[in-house]
């Protein structure tokens, strides 16, 4: 860990004094001088993996001979605080407990009258956020939302980015605009217009970081208490997170072959959507791509109930390699559909790049919760995905994600059909950066649970299926991203999954 060793020999220094003081006995300074660094060290004052000074800089320092300092050294080295690295010296290895912390902060809510208290919308944001998929980054085998990360143009994206910086003015590194640089949206105006035949403005677009910001500020736009949202069943957790968070009624709808079911929604009495969120291009868990005319129906009943349609084109580039169907946001006549995209999952989370097309009569309130909160993505951001667009680095690399996930699809399918003999793979057709499996048996989602959790032990990661059910859950099984995972890794972990699962 790199550190400042200047800020630690002052801490240092400035305990050692105040022990000094104190002491009326000053024969024992390295006593003193441990007591000091030890003080340091549990008070936090010197983080974990912190580089303390070397004893001949504390030596000079303090006045005092090095034998006195490596003599205070190994006390602490004695009781674990310190640790000692050949050719770095020492650094710090205390790390407080959670359970510690925990019961500090669990002890100032006996005195939580002298605070404000939470504010609902606070507390119901906070009571959800279990819902959301929003584990570690530890394994990437198989963990579902990811890309071929590995075959990302990591060098052009470099490139661009250098341009960039060599280029840019001072004038460019104040504060941006909130909805996004124009030159970048109308990049995305061409590449939305070229990959799926959406005729749009530059004004209509919002830069967003990507899919979760976009909910959020639509359900900060339109959302009031108990307002109805209708939402596809199962769902995206996070989807069903911010509109439970928003206190909205969330209410699910089943699916058939062709999406959405409309006449479900039509059977149920006296609640009105106020907004549907739907995944038309590639249903989230279940992979449905809904017909071209149960979008129309869909926008029909929108406009019957003067709803607006949350058009989340989940995994468009891939739901669309077999056949094309137009958005229902260029079918849309009436100005109801709000529609959002991201960059994040053809390209690589870790950029935070999405973009929404929303109603013009939202767009001012939209672009003011921006200026109250996110503010704007990086311009550098922005820039560089403009010129990613514009040079056709971006149909590229779809073109070879679309292959190099086709050929990781079958060999997962192979893999899996071969070792894992108590689950069955969805027979669905490629259209998807995951995958998802049922259970031969019945399992409940404590089982599904503790399967998942023996996985993980094993460096394998996989996403709940019941999680994505609002209410009681229909099924249970597991969702499995394996594009992002090179063949000799679906091989061999593919291989551990069927030991543990039989």
């Amino acid at each position: 860990m790199k550190t400042n060793n200047k800020f630690a020999l002052e801490r240092i220094v400035h305990n050692f004094q105040q022990f000094l003081d104190k002491s009326e006995q000053h024969g024992s300074k390295y006593v003193l001088l441990y007591t000091a660094i030890k003080s340091c060290i549990l008070e936090m004052e010197l983080p974990f993996g912190w580089t303390i000074p070397s004893s001949r800089v504390l030596s000079q320092r303090l006045d005092l001979s090095r034998t006195t300092i490596l003599k205070a050294y190994e006390l602490l080295v004695l009781e674990k605080l310190i640790v000692a690295k050949p050719g770095s010296g020492y650094s710090t290895n205390y790390q407080q407990e959670e359970k510690s912390i925990l019961q500090k902060t669990l002890s100032q809510e006996h005195s939580a009258f002298l605070y404000p208290s939470i504010s609902e919308n606070g507390k119901s944001y906070f009571t959800n956020i279990a819902l959301i998929n929003r584990d570690k980054n530890d394994h990437v085998a198989f963990r579902p939302g990811l890309p071929p990360l590995d075959i990302f143009p990591i060098n052009r994206w470099k490139n661009l980015l250098n341009v960039y910086w060599r280029h840019v003015k001072s004038s460019g590194l104040g504060y941006s605009q909130s909805s996004g640089l124009e030159e970048l949206k109308k990049a995305v105006c061409s590449y939305l217009n070229v990959s799926r035949n959406i005729k749009c403005q530059a004004d209509q677009i919002v830069i967003v970081s990507g899919s979760l910001q976009s909910l959020y500020l639509i359900a900060n736009t339109l959302i009031n208490p108990d307002d109805a949202v209708f939402v596809e069943n199962p769902v995206f957790p996070n989807v069903h997170s911010v509109f439970k968070s928003s206190r909205a009624k969330v209410v699910p709808i089943g699916l058939d072959a062709q999406g959405i079911k409309i006449d479900e929604m039509g059977d149920i009495q006296n609640i009105q959507p106020k907004v549907i969120h739907v995944t038309p291009s590639n249903q989230y868990p279940l992979g449905i791509k809904m017909s071209l005319e149960r979008r129309k129906e869909l926008l029909e009943y929108a406009a019957q109930q003067g709803s607006l349609i949350i058009e989340n084109d989940y995994e468009h580039e891939i739901g669309n390699v077999q056949e094309f169907t137009p958005t229902i946001f260029s079918l849309d006549n009436q100005d109801r559909t709000i529609y959002m995209g991201t960059f994040n999952r053809i390209l690589h989370p870790s950029m935070r790049l999405g973009y929404m097309l929303v109603p013009r009569y939202l767009k001012p309130v939209v672009q003011a919760l921006q200026e109250h909160s996110h503010r704007f993505v990086p311009p550098s951001m922005q820039m560089v995905m403009q010129q990613f667009i514009e040079k056709n680095y971006l149909y590229q690399h779809i073109e070879n994600c679309i292959n190099t996930a086709k050929e990781r699809w079958d060999l997962f399918d192979v893999e899996f059909e071969k070792h894992v003999k108590h689950m069955t793979l969805q027979k669905i057709k490629f259209a998807s950066f995951h995958r998802l499996a049922f259970f031969s048996r019945s399992v409940s989602p404590k089982e599904e649970l503790e399967i998942i959790e023996k996985l993980s032990v094993a460096g394998i990661k996989a996403l709940s299926l019941s999680k994505c059910y609002v209410g009681t859950p229909q099924q249970t099984g597991l969702i499995f991203g394996y594009s992002a995972v090179r063949p000799t890794v679906i091989k061999q972990k593919v291989q551990i999954m069927g030991s543990i699962l039989s």
